[in-house]
């Protein structure tokens, strides 16, 4: 260990060394200059490095103490470097004469763990529509009147959703303002009611089965990219959300045990899901691990084979198909398959969890979560996709149910 004397000691060697004290504390000396104290750690499997402050301005006593505290967050589970970092930035933004409007956002978006493409619809929402009016005005001097004023304007567009969205953001940047301290009020919770509903708009979807045979023969007979036709022909057998399917990786499948797991930070509601797989979306999957097998995602973009297909693929693929945006969307897959497997008799909260609906009750939830109905859901999802390849076939069609006192 360290003491008094062997810091004085220390000399300016031709390159840097360090000499460790205990528990992860060292002297670091530079060819010139003073020692400099750092604490050494791992976080998250990762080596890391924090500085204590130079010798002898800051003791050894006191790097100690420092040291001690830093080991402290650790125990807590806190990385100090990340919890540094964020004390700067908050003392950086304390300490802004005129916090504004955008300084604020762009600090409390950059603090958002939320995927690329929501990031980019808030980007969007800020820039185009509420930077404009409340981008330079000072926190405090936005008034709700100011506020409605702005959301009015996207509202006379006929944008109504857009204005909800619009006005849910702002509200969040205040509300991070209130407990940075840089305001006192959020402005939006007088506007509970000032903007008009916007329509519930269901995803458009095809749910009579002559039609479903009509869209998988057109799917089937799609033309462009093979990996945009496996994406299609997979998205009925497994009506997982367009987001889900597009970035899905090699890593979650296991195809030999007829198997998906998406682990929750891909999933809306952030806890993991579970996916059976029919015979037929293996066989699918199969062949597309011949072409993208070799990479991470399952359905890469064109472009680059690091990042996952466009979101607008699938959609631009049913258009291609001769389907409007008003009779089938990616999502619609999802409603596709809720609505016949309700009309065909099976276990609602079998399919309300092979849909990953967020349970109501969650008391309910915290013991049907855990089975997750998967013996039942294994067993509908071949059911499902053999019942869609006789749509297909365009045969006489029967709705198949399941077996009376099949178990949950």
């Amino acid at each position: 260990m360290l003491t008094d004397a062997k810091l004085r000691g220390l000399k300016h060697r031709e390159t840097l060394y360090r000499v460790t004290d205990s528990a992860g504390l060292a002297v670091e000396v530079p060819v010139t200059g003073a020692p400099r104290w750092r604490f050494r750690y791992r976080f998250d499997g990762k080596a890391k490095m924090l500085s204590l402050g130079t010798y002898p301005s800051v003791s050894l006593a006191q790097a100690r103490l420092r040291r001690d505290a830093a080991r402290a967050q650790l125990a807590n589970g806190i990385d100090p470097s990340a919890n540094r970092q964020e004390e700067k930035r908050s003392r950086s933004l304390a300490l802004a004469p005129v916090p504004t409007f955008r300084s604020v956002a762009e600090i409390w978006m950059s603090r958002q763990d939320v995927s690329e493409a929501t990031a980019n619809k808030s980007r969007w929402i800020f820039t185009k529509f509420l930077y404009p009016d409340l981008g330079e005005l000072p926190l405090r001097e936005i008034t709700s009147r100011v506020v409605l004023d702005c959301l009015r304007k996207i509202e006379g567009a006929d944008m109504l959703e857009t204005a909800r969205r619009a006005k849910i953001r702002v509200g969040q940047v205040f509300r991070f303002a209130v407990i940075e301290g840089l305001t006192d009020v959020d402005p939006t919770q007088p506007l509970r009611g000032a903007l008009k509903a916007p329509k519930v708009k269901h995803h458009a979807a095809i749910v009579d089965p002559v039609k479903i045979g009509g869209l998988l023969r057109a799917i089937d007979g799609f033309s462009g990219q093979f990996v945009t036709l496996s994406a299609l022909q997979l998205a009925p057998l497994v009506f997982v959300r367009p987001g889900e399917l597009r970035a899905a990786e090699w890593a979650e499948f296991d195809l030999d045990g007829h198997v998906w797991r998406i682990p929750g930070e891909r999933m809306k509601m952030k806890a993991a899901h579970v996916v059976p797989l029919s015979k037929q979306a293996v066989s699918i999957l199969r062949k597309l691990h011949e072409f993208t097998g070799h990479g991470r995602y399952v359905f890469p973009s064109l472009r680059s084979a690091h990042r996952p297909m466009s979101e607008n693929t699938v959609n631009a693929a049913l258009r291609r198909l001769g389907y409007s945006g008003e009779e089938m969307t990616g999502h619609g897959f999802r409603s596709l398959a809720a609505t016949r497997l309700n009309e065909m008799g099976w276990n609602a909260d079998a399919i309300e969890r092979q849909l990953a609906h967020a349970e109501s009750n969650k008391v309910r939830d915290a013991y049907t979560h855990a089975a997750q109905y998967l013996k039942e859901r294994t067993k509908m999802m071949q059911a499902w996709a053999d019942y869609l390849d006789s749509l297909k076939a365009g045969g006489k069609v029967v709705a198949f149910k399941p077996q009376a006192g099949s178990a949950a």
